[in-house]
């Protein structure tokens, strides 16, 4: 190693390090903007929630031919009643605990039916014991939003679905749902909203991880790269020795 001058910064480069902080310190300034990405995205999203909540809600048998983003948590009302059919969406964890949220089939007056999400249900976790449903009643006006799934569901294998009622399902994938009821079936869920009939337990939940998180999940990323650098700086160059040096002088 050779000798260094105390006056001038000057580098000792060592292709190891320089190489494990060359591929190390880009990937963690990435992941830190990429949280930020997230923060927006979930704020955006929220802030639509609350936009679109505030609206009346609006008939569900007239949003046929809207977009998908203009659907998406849009208040809506129902008014028609439950059917007998209704699937299970399987591994829904609420307070730490295993259960189903219980997705029935809805007839509206006009004859179309909708997917309507009553909630959740504690079930058995071995699922060899269905669980206890309270029977929804006949016919009814209910509230709720239109749910629009932000991705596709990943699923290991692509399960047909089960003779009989109630049906178990992994994800909600609406055109498995359609083949399995005689009628048109609105594109979307609709989560009901908290107290009205049929409700089971709603604790919906908009978004999963709050802006604020990624924020400071951002800041830990952001954090890590400095003190990467910093410590690339003071292995690989005199900077420590001068900072001593002029602390040295000053007293």
């Amino acid at each position: 190693m050779p000798m260094m001058s105390a006056r001038r910064l000057e580098f000792d480069f060592e292709w190891r390090i320089t190489l494990f902080t060359l591929l190390l310190l880009p990937l963690l300034i990435s992941l830190g903007f990429w949280q930020l990405q997230r923060a927006e995205e979930k704020a955006a999203l929220a802030l639509s929630f609350a936009q679109k909540q505030a609206r009346p809600p609006a008939p569900l048998a007239s949003l046929v031919d809207r977009s998908p983003e203009s659907l998406a948590y849009l208040p809506v009302s129902l008014e028609g009643e439950y059917r007998g059919e209704y699937f299970l969406l399987d591994n829904r964890m609420q307070g730490g605990k295993y259960g189903n949220e219980v997705l029935a089939v809805f007839e509206l007056d006009s004859g179309e039916l909708a997917l309507v999400n009553r909630g959740w249900v504690r079930a058995d976790s071995s699922r060899m014991v269905l669980p206890e449903v309270p029977v929804a009643p006949g016919r009814v006006r209910i509230k709720g939003h239109v749910y629009v799934s932000p991705g596709s569901p990943y699923l290991l294998a692509d399960e047909p679905l089960a003779s009989g009622w109630p049906k178990r399902i992994q994800a909600v994938e609406m055109d498995k749902i359609r083949s399995a009821l005689d009628g048109t079936v609105f594109p979307y869920p609709v989560r009901i909203d908290a107290l009205q009939p049929g409700a089971l337990s709603t604790d919906w939940q908009v978004i999963n991880v709050s802006p604020e998180k990624h924020t400071g999940y951002a800041v830990q990323w952001f954090s890590m790269a400095a003190v990467l650098a910093l410590i690339y700086l003071l292995r690989s160059t005199n900077l420590w020795q001068l900072l001593r040096g002029r602390r040295s002088s000053n007293e």
